[in-house]
Parts: C-alpha cells; structure tokens; sequence
C-alpha cells in the first residue's frame, strides 16, 4: 500500500501562535525543568501520522505534538547515524570530530579516515547538564564509541552521563539481541552487565531503565537522552503484533515495519503517562525526533524474494512525506526529519513553526538557554530557544552538509560511487551530491569536485524536482563558495585532485 503524499508545500499557510505563558525561564523560585530527548532511528519524516502517514494512527506521538509544537523544518546534521547523533550530543558539526559516517570496526574506520569514537573532552549537552545540577542518563543506542573490535573505548559515562543502558554499539552495561551476530560480536568485549532479550523487547527495557533512573534522582531535575534501536531494521516485531498489519498491505517488509512502529508510538504513550503519574509532566520538556530517514537496502527491492505476496513492485518501508531520497542521501528525504516539543507549562498547544530552520545540533544551545544556564560558546548549533516557545525565527546563518566527501569515502571525483564499505542508497536517484547547503529558502547540493550542482527553492519546490542551477548562477556561485569554504575548514581532507 503506497502512502498518499501530503500536501506539506502548504505547510507555510498555518499560522503561528506567538505566545509565551507561565513563569520566567530561569526564575529562581522555579525548580529548573526536566529534559528527555526522544531520539528514532532511522524514522522518515511521514512515518508518524501527525507528519502526513495516512496509513496507520501513531496516537500517542502525535499528543505531543497536540501537547506542544512541530517544526516542519528540522533537520538532523547527517544522512547516516553517528555523525548524527555525535551532532546532537555535542552542539558541533560532526566532521570536526572525524566521524562523517557510521562507526565501524577499526579497519573499517581507518580506510574512511574516521576517528574510532567521540573525544571524551569534548563538552556535551549531558556534560554541561550534569555540571549545573542535573542528574543525566543515556538509555539506547550509542554509536559514538564502541562495538565491533572496538572495546577500548571511552564508557558513556566519560562523555556525562552519569548512568548509561546502551545497545551493542557501545560499551558499558548494554542490552543484546538474541540471534544477533553484533550483539554476539559486543558481548565479547566485556566491559559492563549484559542483558539478553528479543529487539521487540528493547525499547519497553530501555524505558522501564529510564524509569528507574528518575526514581533515583532524589531532589536534582534530570536529563534523559532515550534512543530505541527502532525503527531501524531488521524489523522484527512480536507475532501477536504483526497479525494486525498482515491484511494491511500485502508489502512484508512493511508488515514488519508498521508493527514494529505501532508497538514503539504505544511505548512512547506508556512513558509519557509514566511521568504524568510521578507529577513530572507539567516541568519536563520533551523533544522528538529522528536520527536520518529511513533505509533503502537492496532487499526491500527485489521481488524474488516474495514472487506471491505482493503484487507489483516491492518498495522499502518508511515513509518520508513526500520529500525526495532517503537514508545515506543528502536530499531532503535524508535529512528532514519529524520534530515535536512539548513543555506544558510553557509551549502553546497544537502549535506549529513552518518558519523557522532548526538543527539537531542547535538543540545543545537552545536547551541551556530555555533552562537558563550557559552552554560552550565554541557551538556551531545557534540558540533557537524562541522559536521552541512559539516565536518564529528567520535563518540568518547557512546550514551545510557533508556525506562521504573524505579520501576514504564512496563518491570518486566527477560524482560516481565507489563501491567500498560505505553505505549508499539502492535507488541510484537517491545518490546525492556529497556537500549540500541551506540558506534561507534556498538548498544547493554539489560535489567537493564543484561537478553535480543542483539548486532547488524549497520553499516553491520542496520536492527537489526543478533544478534551477543553470538560470540562477548568482545565487549557486554564493552557496558553492560558502560550502566548499565550509568543508576546507574541517579537520579531514578534502582529495587533492579536488577544489
């Protein structure tokens, strides 16, 4: 069952409550507000219903945003998890810190020019958190540091967080997979307490651990950094769960997918009531969104595998609302994920900012602010604390992107893929340029090799369908500059044969 396209290019249409009710941030005689990041993996930006999915109800995600406000231009700092996740935890580019691409095994990292894990020095929203009074913990998947042949590595604890429950791509007490050759692979290292179960399992443990960790608390607010490993694949959800969506769409993949989905938005419901019930709801700010957009292996595509459940074409599941690429790609379906806040002491209700352009690593600044302490002035994320509050913000700074422009990675000169250990999507329309640059309404993508611009108004064209390179050389020579400047600056070298 295809997913119907939302009509999101009129998203700019609705208005915006610009209100701000309750104390002030940061007031003395208030006891400053808890934090929980709500971070998915690889879920697409249509993937919940209150995006644009029309096929399932995700209902308890969707109260937060009824509970809150959306943003309808957030966007994560990377097509692929580590980097991703290293630029939410760090308030940074992730290129600055030589990880640009998935952590791997130590071979693996050394051919990409990739640092084997995040430098423990570096601040961290947890880091700064904790230093201001806050008990922090971290609860799911890591994927800064650890895994594979990599056991070496600093613990979550070294990077502030004072408890730590991660998945096998990390170390230190961690849940693991049965029939999972890297959970087999992590349970080698040692290293920490292992707990075994079914990854249907794993996001109910993690929040049940998460729990846990606030009833320990004592009087400190807390900040809680919770990362399923779903709705990542493989998809393997409880069989009572899957007999729901079998007669939905004859898709298996998407069966599978829908399942696993349904069982996480009812996770999220159960946590959320969790801290209703502990009084905690009205203090606690909570964040949703994404890592990077959903996957595009080659299985999802061939029908050999199912030549008489579905017919027609077979297509991955996850759904990106209509935005163009998907995981590994620097097109919007890439990076462009789902954002809900909620604070119910200060965030209007069923708001939405279609206005401003938000970055995972601007939450780092944008939390300090709204909870009133200061943050590392070395951030590339920009405070956006105004915009969360129901003020629209208008961009005066470029966003930009980088997937796989290093010596190691998989796009030769002249735009071409390798084919290496690096990851790329298998509809080859989905294969981007590996530099990408927004400023304003205006999106660039290009090669470090300046081959392959593409210029796109995403505000008149949001679909990336009409490149306009060629009548706007003004605005693309502008963008070009600026992202090529940005990459030379950053700490993994650009090919020599390359501008």
């Amino acid at each position: 069952m295809k997913h119907k396209i939302p009509l999101f290019i009129n998203l700019a249409l609705f208005p915006m409550l610009a209100v701000m009710i309750g104390c002030k941030v940061g007031d003395s005689k208030v006891s400053k507000p808890n934090v929980v990041i709500i971070f998915i993996d690889d879920m697409g930006y249509g993937d919940i219903s209150c995006f644009g999915d029309e096929t399932i109800e995700t209902p308890n995600i969707d109260a937060l945003a009824s509970n809150g406000i959306k943003f309808t231009n957030f966007y994560v700092n990377s097509p692929i998890c580590s980097p991703s996740r290293v630029a939410l935890n760090t308030g940074t580019y992730p290129m600055r810190h030589r990880i640009h691409s998935y952590i791997a095994s130590s071979k693996k990292n050394k051919n990409r020019v990739m640092a084997n894990y995040l430098d423990p020095s570096v601040n961290t929203i947890a880091s700064t958190l904790r230093d201001n009074g806050y008990a922090t913990g971290h609860f799911g998947k890591w994927h800064m540091g650890g895994g594979r042949d990599l056991g070496n590595v600093p613990l979550p604890t070294e990077y502030g967080f004072e408890k730590s429950f991660v998945s096998f791509e990390g170390v230190g007490d961690r849940l693991l997979f049965l029939n999972d050759n890297l959970s087999n692979q992590s349970s080698k290292l040692g290293r920490g307490k292992i707990v075994w179960a079914e990854k249907y399992e794993s996001t109910r443990i993690y929040i049940d651990s998460a729990l846990a960790f606030i009833d320990r608390k004592g009087d400190k607010p807390f900040f809680v950094n919770l990362c399923p490993n779903d709705v990542h694949d493989p998809h393997l959800p409880d069989s009572k769960v899957l007999e729901e969506f079998v007669s939905l769409t004859n898709n298996p993949w998407e069966q599978k997918f829908f399942a696993v989905l349904r069982d996480l938005d009812n996770q999220i419901g159960r946590l959320i009531d969790s801290l209703n019930k502990r009084g905690l709801l009205d203090n606690t700010i909570i964040i949703f969104t994404s890592d990077n957009g959903p996957t595009d292996w080659g299985k999802y595509y061939n029908i050999d595998n199912y030549p008489k459940a579905y017919e027609g074409e077979l297509y991955p599941p996850g759904f990106t609302g209509g935005f163009f690429g998907r995981k590994w790609s620097l097109y919007e379906g890439g990076i462009r994920m789902p954002f809900i806040m909620r604070w119910d002491s200060k965030i209007p209700k069923s708001s939405m900012d279609s206005t401003s352009i938000v970055t995972a690593m601007d939450l780092f600044p944008s939390i300090c602010s709204l909870i009133g302490i200061e943050y590392p002035k070395n951030l590339d994320g920009i405070d956006k604390s105004k915009s969360f509050l129901g003020v629209p913000i208008v961009n005066k700074f470029p966003v930009m992107w980088e997937y796989s422009s290093n010596p190691g990675g998989s796009i030769k000169p002249g735009g071409s893929w390798n084919i290496d250990d690096s990851l790329k999507p298998k509809n080859r329309s989905f294969h981007s340029p590996n530099l990408a640059i927004r400023n304003g309404d205006w999106k660039l993508l290009i090669n470090t090799d300046l081959t392959g611009e593409m210029l796109y108004n995403l505000n008149n064209d949001p679909g990336e369908k009409i490149n306009l390179a060629d009548t706007e050389q003004e605005i693309v020579k502008e963008l070009k500059d600026k992202v090529i400047e940005w990459r030379k600056s950053m700490p993994v070298e650009i090919p020599k044969n390359i501008q």
